[in-house]
């Protein structure tokens, strides 16, 4: 039956797989343990059904059983009057309620078992359902715990980015650059005063060399 279909599926999930798959876990979770609890609802109403049916079934099925002893024991009484049509007529009444008994007798087996089976996917239902009620927390958690590492782990990511780290060793070059040109810039500053006062001191040192000659030339 269709109820036991579904009942079965639900058990045989893999509470794990499921929560894994999920793109929101915390809502299947939640989900799976409502689905569970609505049919184990309609599970404990179909045993209620079937065992009431079993009842009904299992007193037709005595009913049936008396008739024919019933209708047995005319047929012996007919025999006793020398009455052998109506005899025959009080067995062939006996053997119709001897062929209902036999049909009766059958669908109380029949449902006998689907009584069971349906006590059985209960029982399997509700430890299933006790299983998802106490694992639905830690599951949740653990996916609390890994989608809160892997914001983290993207972060970690987002901070090491190569494009970002070209950015910084650009920036990083433009200032060594920039620091570079000032210092070249000071050194060429420098070298240009002395290369003004070298110059200086050649033309004085010029200009003494000449006096010097004049003088000599002015003694000669």
């Amino acid at each position: 039956m269709a109820l036991l279909e579904r009942v079965s599926t639900l058990v045989r999930a893999n509470l794990n797989d499921l929560v894994d798959k999920a793109e929101d876990p915390e809502k299947m979770i939640k989900q799976v343990i409502l689905d569970m609890e609505n049919q184990l609802l309609q599970v404990k109403t179909q045993v209620a059904i079937s065992i009431a049916d079993q009842h009904v079934l299992e007193k037709k099925l005595k009913e049936n059983e008396e008739n024919e002893r019933q209708w047995m024991r005319r047929a012996e009484l007919a025999v006793d009057k020398k009455d052998d049509a109506l005899a025959r007529a009080a067995v062939e009444r006996s053997m119709s309620y001897k062929s209902m008994t036999e049909s009766f007798g059958q669908q109380v087996e029949d449902q006998k078992t689907q009584v069971e089976n349906l006590k059985t996917a209960l029982l399997k239902l509700q430890q299933k359902l006790a299983e998802a009620q106490s694992k639905s927390d830690m599951l949740i958690a653990q996916h609390r715990r890994s989608r809160a590492l892997g914001k983290a782990t993207n972060a970690g990511l987002t901070i090491g980015d190569q494009s970002k780290a070209a950015a910084f060793d650009r920036m990083k070059n433009k200032v060594d650059h920039t620091e570079a040109a000032a210092q070249a810039k000071a050194e060429l500053l420098a070298d240009d005063v002395d290369d003004r006062f070298a110059a200086m001191e050649k033309q004085e040192k010029i200009d003494q060399v000449l006096e010097e000659i004049k003088s000599k030339r002015k003694v000669g």
